[in-house]
Protein backbone atom coordinates (compact mmCIF):
# COMPACT_ATOMS: atom_id res chain seq x y z
CA UNK A 1 0.00 0.00 0.00
CA UNK A 2 2.85 2.45 0.78
CA UNK A 3 4.71 2.06 -2.34
CA UNK A 4 1.16 2.56 -4.26
CA UNK A 5 0.52 6.00 -2.18
CA UNK A 6 4.28 6.76 -2.94
CA UNK A 7 3.80 6.16 -6.98
CA UNK A 8 0.40 8.12 -6.63
CA UNK A 9 2.00 11.21 -5.44
CA UNK A 10 4.81 10.77 -7.99
CA UNK A 11 1.93 10.75 -10.30
CA UNK A 12 0.28 13.72 -9.20
CA UNK A 13 3.72 15.77 -9.25
CA UNK A 14 4.27 15.16 -12.65
CA UNK A 15 0.88 16.11 -13.85
CA UNK A 16 0.51 19.76 -11.80
CA UNK A 17 3.97 21.20 -12.36
CA UNK A 18 2.17 24.02 -14.86
CA UNK A 19 5.43 23.30 -16.83
CA UNK A 20 5.46 22.34 -20.03
CA UNK A 21 7.46 18.70 -20.24
CA UNK A 22 9.77 19.96 -23.94
CA UNK A 23 13.03 18.15 -22.73
CA UNK A 24 13.94 14.91 -23.56
CA UNK A 25 16.70 12.30 -22.80
CA UNK A 26 19.42 14.18 -25.57
CA UNK A 27 18.52 17.52 -24.16
CA UNK A 28 18.40 16.39 -20.54
CA UNK A 29 22.06 14.83 -21.62
CA UNK A 30 23.23 18.10 -23.20
CA UNK A 31 22.27 20.12 -20.09
CA UNK A 32 24.45 17.95 -18.40
CA UNK A 33 27.84 18.09 -20.60
CA UNK A 34 26.92 21.49 -21.76
CA UNK A 35 26.88 22.98 -18.36
CA UNK A 36 30.11 21.50 -17.24
CA UNK A 37 32.18 22.15 -20.11
CA UNK A 38 33.15 25.58 -20.33
CA UNK A 39 36.53 27.46 -19.90
CA UNK A 40 38.12 25.15 -17.68
CA UNK A 41 39.16 22.42 -19.54
CA UNK A 42 41.17 24.86 -21.32
CA UNK A 43 42.76 26.55 -19.07
CA UNK A 44 43.27 24.60 -15.47
CA UNK A 45 45.51 22.25 -16.03
CA UNK A 46 48.25 24.71 -16.14
CA UNK A 47 47.52 25.80 -12.49
CA UNK A 48 47.70 21.57 -11.85
CA UNK A 49 50.72 21.55 -13.57
CA UNK A 50 52.58 23.91 -11.09
CA UNK A 51 51.28 22.29 -7.94
CA UNK A 52 52.36 19.18 -8.89
CA UNK A 53 54.79 18.71 -12.08
CA UNK A 54 54.25 15.12 -12.65
CA UNK A 55 52.30 14.41 -16.23
CA UNK A 56 51.21 11.03 -14.05
CA UNK A 57 49.85 13.28 -11.51
CA UNK A 58 48.46 15.63 -13.42
CA UNK A 59 46.46 12.61 -15.55
CA UNK A 60 45.66 11.18 -11.94
CA UNK A 61 44.34 14.04 -10.77
CA UNK A 62 41.59 14.23 -13.44
CA UNK A 63 41.04 10.94 -14.44
CA UNK A 64 39.90 10.98 -9.56
CA UNK A 65 37.78 14.56 -10.55
CA UNK A 66 36.20 11.96 -13.11
CA UNK A 67 35.80 9.36 -10.87
CA UNK A 68 33.92 11.36 -7.91
CA UNK A 69 31.88 12.89 -10.58
CA UNK A 70 30.21 10.17 -11.80
CA UNK A 71 29.85 8.31 -8.10
CA UNK A 72 27.87 11.46 -7.33
CA UNK A 73 26.29 11.53 -10.29
CA UNK A 74 24.92 7.70 -10.08
CA UNK A 75 23.83 8.45 -6.48
CA UNK A 76 21.48 11.64 -7.50
CA UNK A 77 20.16 9.27 -9.86
CA UNK A 78 17.91 7.34 -7.43
CA UNK A 79 17.22 10.82 -5.47
CA UNK A 80 15.42 12.25 -9.15
CA UNK A 81 13.82 9.32 -9.41
CA UNK A 82 12.35 9.25 -6.40
CA UNK A 83 11.85 12.98 -6.10
CA UNK A 84 10.95 14.22 -9.83
CA UNK A 85 10.31 18.02 -9.25
CA UNK A 86 11.33 21.00 -10.28
CA UNK A 87 13.64 22.04 -7.51
CA UNK A 88 16.14 18.89 -7.83
CA UNK A 89 18.68 18.98 -5.24
CA UNK A 90 16.57 21.49 -2.87
CA UNK A 91 14.21 18.82 -2.29
CA UNK A 92 16.73 16.17 -2.27
CA UNK A 93 17.99 18.27 0.75
CA UNK A 94 14.54 18.95 2.51
CA UNK A 95 13.18 15.79 2.45
CA UNK A 96 16.19 13.55 3.53
CA UNK A 97 16.76 16.34 6.42
CA UNK A 98 14.70 19.32 7.12
CA UNK A 99 13.53 22.38 5.84
CA UNK A 100 16.13 24.64 6.93
CA UNK A 101 18.72 22.73 5.13
CA UNK A 102 17.28 22.57 1.70
CA UNK A 103 16.67 26.23 2.32
CA UNK A 104 20.71 26.38 3.20
CA UNK A 105 21.47 24.83 -0.22
CA UNK A 106 19.47 26.92 -2.41
CA UNK A 107 20.77 30.11 -0.34
CA UNK A 108 24.33 29.29 -1.46
CA UNK A 109 23.18 28.33 -4.72
CA UNK A 110 21.42 32.27 -5.59
CA UNK A 111 24.66 33.74 -3.51
CA UNK A 112 27.35 31.85 -5.07
CA UNK A 113 27.17 28.60 -6.53
CA UNK A 114 25.07 29.24 -9.46
CA UNK A 115 25.33 32.83 -9.86
CA UNK A 116 29.06 32.53 -9.15
CA UNK A 117 29.55 30.05 -11.65
CA UNK A 118 27.62 31.82 -14.53
CA UNK A 119 29.33 35.28 -13.62
CA UNK A 120 32.65 33.28 -13.71
CA UNK A 121 31.59 31.78 -17.30
CA UNK A 122 30.53 35.15 -18.39
CA UNK A 123 34.00 36.40 -17.52
CA UNK A 124 35.32 33.77 -19.17
CA UNK A 125 33.36 34.41 -22.49
CA UNK A 126 34.54 38.29 -22.32
CA UNK A 127 38.16 37.60 -21.85
CA UNK A 128 38.30 35.49 -24.92
CA UNK A 129 35.92 37.59 -27.14
CA UNK A 130 38.86 40.04 -25.85
CA UNK A 131 41.28 37.72 -27.66
CA UNK A 132 39.63 38.61 -30.85
CA UNK A 133 38.72 42.48 -30.41
CA UNK A 134 41.20 43.73 -28.32
CA UNK A 135 41.41 46.92 -28.81
CA UNK A 136 37.30 47.02 -27.65
CA UNK A 137 37.38 44.44 -24.89
CA UNK A 138 39.93 44.09 -22.11
CA UNK A 139 40.21 44.33 -18.49
CA UNK A 140 42.20 47.28 -18.92
CA UNK A 141 39.92 49.53 -21.17
CA UNK A 142 38.68 51.02 -18.02
CA UNK A 143 34.95 52.59 -18.69
CA UNK A 144 34.29 54.06 -14.94
CA UNK A 145 37.11 54.72 -12.42
CA UNK A 146 36.15 55.26 -9.14
CA UNK A 147 38.98 54.06 -7.48
CA UNK A 148 38.11 50.50 -5.03
CA UNK A 149 35.49 49.88 -7.91
CA UNK A 150 36.88 49.91 -11.80
CA UNK A 151 34.03 48.54 -14.81
CA UNK A 152 35.63 47.66 -17.62
CA UNK A 153 34.60 47.21 -21.46
CA UNK A 154 35.35 43.28 -20.30
CA UNK A 155 32.97 43.30 -17.14
CA UNK A 156 30.82 44.82 -19.57
CA UNK A 157 30.45 42.07 -22.22
CA UNK A 158 29.96 39.36 -19.50
CA UNK A 159 27.17 41.21 -18.19
CA UNK A 160 25.53 41.61 -21.76
CA UNK A 161 25.98 37.71 -22.06
CA UNK A 162 23.65 36.87 -19.27
CA UNK A 163 21.20 39.99 -20.20
CA UNK A 164 20.97 38.64 -23.76
CA UNK A 165 20.89 34.46 -22.51
CA UNK A 166 18.39 35.43 -19.72
CA UNK A 167 16.01 36.90 -22.65
CA UNK A 168 16.40 33.58 -24.74
CA UNK A 169 15.00 31.83 -21.19
CA UNK A 170 12.26 33.97 -20.72
CA UNK A 171 10.64 33.03 -24.06
CA UNK A 172 10.51 29.40 -23.20
CA UNK A 173 12.35 26.19 -22.66
CA UNK A 174 12.12 25.60 -26.06
CA UNK A 175 14.10 28.00 -27.47
CA UNK A 176 16.90 28.04 -24.53
CA UNK A 177 17.18 24.02 -25.16
CA UNK A 178 17.78 24.26 -29.03
CA UNK A 179 20.31 26.74 -28.04
CA UNK A 180 21.85 24.19 -25.37
CA UNK A 181 21.77 21.19 -27.60
CA UNK A 182 23.53 22.90 -30.68
CA UNK A 183 26.07 24.89 -28.75
CA UNK A 184 26.25 21.24 -26.63
CA UNK A 185 26.91 19.07 -29.58
CA UNK A 186 29.39 21.87 -31.51
CA UNK A 187 31.72 21.95 -28.52
CA UNK A 188 32.16 18.30 -27.85
CA UNK A 189 32.85 17.90 -31.81
CA UNK A 190 35.33 20.60 -31.39
CA UNK A 191 36.94 19.06 -28.27
CA UNK A 192 37.04 15.57 -30.02
CA UNK A 193 38.66 17.13 -32.88
CA UNK A 194 40.83 19.04 -30.68
CA UNK A 195 42.41 15.38 -28.87
CA UNK A 196 42.27 13.50 -32.53
CA UNK A 197 45.19 16.01 -34.00
CA UNK A 198 46.88 16.08 -30.77
CA UNK A 199 47.09 12.39 -30.21
CA UNK A 200 48.21 12.53 -34.19
CA UNK A 201 50.93 15.34 -34.20
CA UNK A 202 52.07 14.60 -30.82
CA UNK A 203 52.43 10.63 -30.79
CA UNK A 204 56.65 10.07 -30.67
CA UNK A 205 56.92 13.71 -30.47
CA UNK A 206 60.00 15.78 -28.61
CA UNK A 207 57.40 16.74 -25.73
CA UNK A 208 55.75 13.28 -25.66
CA UNK A 209 59.30 12.29 -24.96
CA UNK A 210 60.38 14.71 -22.31
CA UNK A 211 57.48 14.43 -19.87
CA UNK A 212 57.45 10.55 -19.81
CA UNK A 213 61.17 11.05 -18.72
CA UNK A 214 59.81 11.77 -15.10
CA UNK A 215 56.20 11.14 -15.19
CA UNK A 216 55.39 10.11 -11.59
CA UNK A 217 58.33 12.29 -10.26
CA UNK A 218 56.09 15.30 -8.52
CA UNK A 219 56.78 18.56 -7.64
CA UNK A 220 55.76 22.33 -6.81
CA UNK A 221 56.96 24.48 -9.08
CA UNK A 222 57.11 28.78 -7.80
CA UNK A 223 57.96 31.30 -10.23
CA UNK A 224 60.73 34.15 -9.34
CA UNK A 225 60.74 37.90 -9.49
CA UNK A 226 63.60 37.41 -11.78
CA UNK A 227 62.15 35.07 -14.15
CA UNK A 228 63.45 31.77 -12.90
CA UNK A 229 61.67 29.33 -11.57
CA UNK A 230 62.22 27.31 -7.82
CA UNK A 231 61.42 24.02 -7.09
CA UNK A 232 60.01 21.84 -4.29
CA UNK A 233 59.91 18.31 -4.04
CA UNK A 234 56.43 16.57 -3.14
CA UNK A 235 55.76 13.20 -1.04
CA UNK A 236 53.59 11.78 1.74
CA UNK A 237 51.19 13.93 3.32
CA UNK A 238 52.19 17.42 1.40
CA UNK A 239 51.94 15.50 -1.54
CA UNK A 240 48.32 14.59 -1.39
CA UNK A 241 47.66 17.75 0.68
CA UNK A 242 49.00 19.46 -2.60
CA UNK A 243 46.93 17.05 -4.68
CA UNK A 244 43.36 17.38 -2.99
CA UNK A 245 44.22 21.60 -3.27
CA UNK A 246 44.94 21.22 -6.98
CA UNK A 247 41.60 19.94 -7.50
CA UNK A 248 39.94 22.72 -7.55
CA UNK A 249 40.59 23.94 -10.70
CA UNK A 250 39.20 20.07 -11.68
CA UNK A 251 36.32 20.15 -10.10
CA UNK A 252 35.63 23.28 -11.21
CA UNK A 253 35.48 22.01 -14.65
CA UNK A 254 33.33 19.04 -13.57
CA UNK A 255 30.82 21.01 -12.03
CA UNK A 256 27.11 21.93 -12.90
CA UNK A 257 25.98 18.04 -13.17
CA UNK A 258 23.47 18.36 -11.16
CA UNK A 259 21.92 21.21 -12.27
CA UNK A 260 19.27 19.12 -14.63
CA UNK A 261 17.70 17.90 -11.62
CA UNK A 262 16.59 21.77 -11.13
CA UNK A 263 14.79 21.56 -14.47
CA UNK A 264 12.94 18.20 -13.06
CA UNK A 265 9.38 19.24 -13.75
CA UNK A 266 10.07 19.99 -17.92
CA UNK A 267 12.01 16.74 -18.45
CA UNK A 268 10.09 13.94 -20.35
CA UNK A 269 9.49 10.91 -18.34
CA UNK A 270 11.97 13.02 -15.20
CA UNK A 271 12.19 9.66 -13.20
CA UNK A 272 14.33 7.48 -16.26
CA UNK A 273 15.49 10.59 -18.22
CA UNK A 274 17.21 12.40 -15.06
CA UNK A 275 19.22 9.45 -13.84
CA UNK A 276 20.29 8.29 -17.38
CA UNK A 277 21.24 11.95 -18.66
CA UNK A 278 23.01 11.93 -15.28
CA UNK A 279 25.16 8.91 -16.13
CA UNK A 280 26.10 9.84 -20.09
CA UNK A 281 26.67 13.52 -19.21
CA UNK A 282 29.14 13.32 -16.84
CA UNK A 283 30.82 10.20 -18.69
CA UNK A 284 30.91 11.85 -21.75
CA UNK A 285 32.87 15.06 -20.35
CA UNK A 286 34.88 12.81 -18.24
CA UNK A 287 36.23 11.23 -21.10
CA UNK A 288 36.85 14.13 -23.48
CA UNK A 289 38.61 15.71 -20.39
CA UNK A 290 40.70 13.26 -19.65
CA UNK A 291 41.87 12.45 -23.37
CA UNK A 292 42.00 16.22 -24.14
CA UNK A 293 45.02 16.51 -20.89
CA UNK A 294 46.51 13.06 -22.96
CA UNK A 295 46.71 15.35 -26.23
CA UNK A 296 48.54 18.04 -24.45
CA UNK A 297 50.84 16.01 -22.36
CA UNK A 298 51.68 14.65 -26.14
CA UNK A 299 52.00 18.36 -27.58
CA UNK A 300 53.74 20.31 -25.19
CA UNK A 301 56.12 19.52 -22.17
CA UNK A 302 55.16 20.10 -18.72
CA UNK A 303 57.59 21.98 -17.64
CA UNK A 304 58.70 25.28 -18.78
CA UNK A 305 59.89 28.86 -18.07
CA UNK A 306 57.85 31.80 -17.55
CA UNK A 307 60.18 34.04 -19.90
CA UNK A 308 60.18 32.04 -22.36
CA UNK A 309 60.19 32.64 -25.90
CA UNK A 310 57.48 30.11 -27.90
CA UNK A 311 54.81 27.51 -26.48
CA UNK A 312 57.24 24.64 -25.90
CA UNK A 313 59.70 26.62 -23.83
CA UNK A 314 56.78 27.42 -21.51
CA UNK A 315 55.25 24.66 -21.61
CA UNK A 316 52.16 23.66 -19.74
CA UNK A 317 53.22 25.55 -16.64
CA UNK A 318 53.38 28.50 -18.12
CA UNK A 319 51.21 28.75 -21.24
CA UNK A 320 50.37 32.33 -21.85
CA UNK A 321 47.38 33.29 -19.69
CA UNK A 322 47.18 29.44 -18.77
CA UNK A 323 45.90 29.01 -22.12
CA UNK A 324 46.90 25.80 -22.28
CA UNK A 325 44.50 24.69 -25.01
CA UNK A 326 46.16 27.81 -27.21
CA UNK A 327 49.09 26.52 -26.95
CA UNK A 328 48.65 23.54 -28.05
CA UNK A 329 47.13 23.89 -30.69
CA UNK A 330 49.26 26.48 -31.79
CA UNK A 331 52.05 23.52 -32.23
CA UNK A 332 50.27 22.55 -34.86
CA UNK A 333 48.43 25.52 -36.73
CA UNK A 334 51.24 28.33 -34.89
CA UNK A 335 49.84 32.12 -34.67
CA UNK A 336 46.37 31.13 -36.06
CA UNK A 337 45.66 28.65 -33.05
CA UNK A 338 45.20 31.73 -30.84
CA UNK A 339 41.85 32.56 -32.95
CA UNK A 340 40.60 28.96 -33.40
CA UNK A 341 40.75 28.29 -29.45
CA UNK A 342 39.67 31.95 -28.85
CA UNK A 343 36.29 31.20 -31.06
CA UNK A 344 36.08 27.59 -29.53
CA UNK A 345 36.14 28.86 -26.06
CA UNK A 346 33.53 31.21 -26.45
CA UNK A 347 31.37 29.02 -28.03
CA UNK A 348 31.86 26.48 -25.18
CA UNK A 349 31.44 29.47 -22.47
CA UNK A 350 28.13 30.40 -24.70
CA UNK A 351 26.56 27.07 -24.26
CA UNK A 352 27.50 26.32 -20.54
CA UNK A 353 26.20 29.80 -19.21
CA UNK A 354 23.14 28.68 -21.07
CA UNK A 355 22.46 25.73 -19.71
CA UNK A 356 23.17 27.27 -16.00
CA UNK A 357 20.62 30.33 -16.47
CA UNK A 358 18.06 27.75 -17.81
CA UNK A 359 18.33 25.14 -14.60
CA UNK A 360 19.13 27.81 -11.74
CA UNK A 361 16.14 29.68 -11.95
CA UNK A 362 13.96 26.26 -11.53
CA UNK A 363 15.30 25.94 -7.93
CA UNK A 364 14.47 29.23 -7.09
CA UNK A 365 11.10 28.30 -7.75
CA UNK A 366 10.86 25.44 -6.16
CA UNK A 367 12.35 27.59 -2.92
CA UNK A 368 9.43 30.47 -3.33
CA UNK A 369 6.93 27.23 -3.53
CA UNK A 370 7.60 26.39 -0.19
CA UNK A 371 7.41 30.09 1.45
CA UNK A 372 11.34 31.09 1.44
CA UNK A 373 12.04 32.86 -1.61
CA UNK A 374 10.67 36.02 -3.06
CA UNK A 375 7.10 35.06 -4.06
CA UNK A 376 6.61 36.22 -7.25
CA UNK A 377 10.02 33.47 -8.51
CA UNK A 378 7.13 30.82 -7.97
CA UNK A 379 5.33 31.86 -10.72
CA UNK A 380 5.35 31.61 -14.31
CA UNK A 381 5.62 34.00 -17.16
CA UNK A 382 3.28 33.37 -20.28
CA UNK A 383 5.59 30.93 -21.68
CA UNK A 384 5.13 28.67 -19.09
CA UNK A 385 9.11 29.53 -17.33
CA UNK A 386 9.80 31.05 -13.84
CA UNK A 387 10.24 34.66 -15.11
CA UNK A 388 10.72 36.63 -12.38
CA UNK A 389 13.02 33.76 -10.93
CA UNK A 390 15.09 34.37 -13.58
CA UNK A 391 16.00 38.03 -13.58
CA UNK A 392 16.61 38.34 -9.85
CA UNK A 393 19.06 35.25 -10.88
CA UNK A 394 20.75 37.85 -13.56
CA UNK A 395 20.66 40.68 -11.46
CA UNK A 396 22.65 38.98 -8.92
CA UNK A 397 25.10 37.01 -11.56
CA UNK A 398 25.63 40.21 -13.24
CA UNK A 399 26.96 42.12 -10.15
CA UNK A 400 29.16 39.13 -9.37
CA UNK A 401 30.52 39.94 -12.39
CA UNK A 402 31.53 42.94 -10.55
CA UNK A 403 33.75 41.90 -8.04
CA UNK A 404 35.98 39.60 -7.45
CA UNK A 405 38.45 37.95 -9.82
CA UNK A 406 37.95 34.52 -11.76
CA UNK A 407 39.79 32.36 -9.43
CA UNK A 408 37.92 33.71 -6.06
CA UNK A 409 34.84 33.06 -7.56
CA UNK A 410 35.95 29.58 -8.61
CA UNK A 411 37.44 28.64 -5.24
CA UNK A 412 33.48 30.26 -3.34
CA UNK A 413 31.89 27.79 -5.77
CA UNK A 414 34.22 24.64 -5.71
CA UNK A 415 34.07 24.20 -1.95
CA UNK A 416 30.46 25.07 -1.77
CA UNK A 417 29.16 22.83 -4.35
CA UNK A 418 31.36 19.93 -3.04
CA UNK A 419 29.87 20.73 0.65
CA UNK A 420 26.02 20.15 -0.71
CA UNK A 421 27.56 17.19 -2.50
CA UNK A 422 28.55 15.26 0.13
CA UNK A 423 25.61 16.39 2.37
CA UNK A 424 23.02 15.52 -0.22
CA UNK A 425 24.86 11.89 -0.89
CA UNK A 426 24.28 11.40 2.69
CA UNK A 427 21.01 11.90 2.59
CA UNK A 428 21.14 9.41 0.27
CA UNK A 429 21.63 6.61 3.43
CA UNK A 430 18.90 8.68 5.67
CA UNK A 431 16.19 8.44 3.15
CA UNK A 432 16.79 4.41 2.92
CA UNK A 433 16.16 4.02 6.28
CA UNK A 434 13.41 6.58 6.83
CA UNK A 435 11.57 5.69 3.53
CA UNK A 436 12.26 1.93 2.65
CA UNK A 437 9.01 1.28 0.68
CA UNK A 438 9.02 4.94 -1.30
CA UNK A 439 9.23 3.83 -5.11
CA UNK A 440 12.90 3.91 -6.83
CA UNK A 441 12.79 3.04 -10.34
CA UNK A 442 16.56 4.26 -10.25
CA UNK A 443 19.28 2.60 -7.70
CA UNK A 444 22.25 4.07 -7.04
CA UNK A 445 25.15 1.76 -8.24
CA UNK A 446 27.42 0.47 -5.80
CA UNK A 447 25.37 1.72 -2.79
CA UNK A 448 26.27 1.51 -0.11
CA UNK A 449 30.41 1.41 -0.69
CA UNK A 450 30.36 4.04 -4.06
CA UNK A 451 28.23 6.55 -2.01
CA UNK A 452 29.83 5.90 1.11
CA UNK A 453 33.54 6.60 -0.88
CA UNK A 454 32.24 9.71 -2.86
CA UNK A 455 31.52 11.23 0.69
CA UNK A 456 34.81 10.06 2.13
CA UNK A 457 36.99 11.49 -1.10
CA UNK A 458 34.70 14.65 -1.17
CA UNK A 459 35.13 15.41 2.23
CA UNK A 460 38.57 14.69 2.28
CA UNK A 461 39.23 17.19 -0.56
CA UNK A 462 36.79 19.75 1.38
CA UNK A 463 39.14 19.57 4.33
CA UNK A 464 42.40 20.04 2.41
CA UNK A 465 40.57 23.26 0.54
CA UNK A 466 40.22 24.85 4.26
CA UNK A 467 43.66 24.14 5.19
CA UNK A 468 45.41 25.12 1.95
CA UNK A 469 42.98 27.54 0.63
CA UNK A 470 41.27 29.40 4.08
CA UNK A 471 40.40 33.08 2.90
CA UNK A 472 38.00 32.19 0.04
CA UNK A 473 36.79 28.89 1.23
CA UNK A 474 36.13 29.91 4.77
CA UNK A 475 34.41 32.92 3.34
CA UNK A 476 32.38 30.13 1.12
CA UNK A 477 31.44 28.29 4.73
CA UNK A 478 30.22 31.55 6.52
CA UNK A 479 28.31 32.44 3.03
CA UNK A 480 26.38 28.86 4.16
CA UNK A 481 26.50 29.78 7.91
CA UNK A 482 24.63 33.17 7.02
CA UNK A 483 21.64 31.27 5.58
CA UNK A 484 20.49 30.07 8.97
CA UNK A 485 19.35 33.72 10.29
CA UNK A 486 18.06 34.69 7.01
CA UNK A 487 15.84 31.27 6.60
CA UNK A 488 14.21 32.07 10.06
CA UNK A 489 13.69 35.44 9.41
CA UNK A 490 12.46 34.92 6.24
CA UNK A 491 10.34 32.22 7.79
CA UNK A 492 8.49 35.05 10.47
CA UNK A 493 8.48 37.97 8.37
CA UNK A 494 8.42 36.54 4.23
CA UNK A 495 6.02 34.77 2.56
CA UNK A 496 3.11 34.31 4.41
CA UNK A 497 1.35 31.79 1.95
CA UNK A 498 3.20 28.30 1.37
CA UNK A 499 1.68 26.31 -1.55
CA UNK A 500 2.85 22.69 -1.76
Amino acid sequence: MTQTLEQTRVTQTLEQTGMKRELGLLDSTMIVAGSMIGSGIFIVTADIARAVGSPGYILLIWMITGLITLIAALSYGELAGMMPKAGGQYIYLREAYNPLVGFLFGWTVFMVIQTGVIAAVAIAFAKFTGVLLPEYISDSIVLLDLGLFKFSTQQLLAILLIVFLTYINLQGVKNAKIIQTSFTLAKIVALLGLIVLGIYFGLNGDAMAANMTNFWKPFKTIPNADGTVSIEALGGILLWGTVGAAMVGSLFSSDAWNTITYTAGEVKDPQRNIPLSLFFGTLIVTVLYVLANVAYLMLLPVMGTPGGEDVISRGIMFATDDRVGTAAIATIFGSAAVIIMAILIMISTFGCNNGLILSGARLYYAMAKDGVFFQKAGTLNKNDVPGFALIIQGIWASLLCLSGTYGDLLDYCTFSSLLFYVITIGGLFILRRTRPDADRPYKAVGYPVLPALYILLAGAICVVLLVYKPTTCGRGLIIVLLGVPVYYLWKRFGNKEVQD
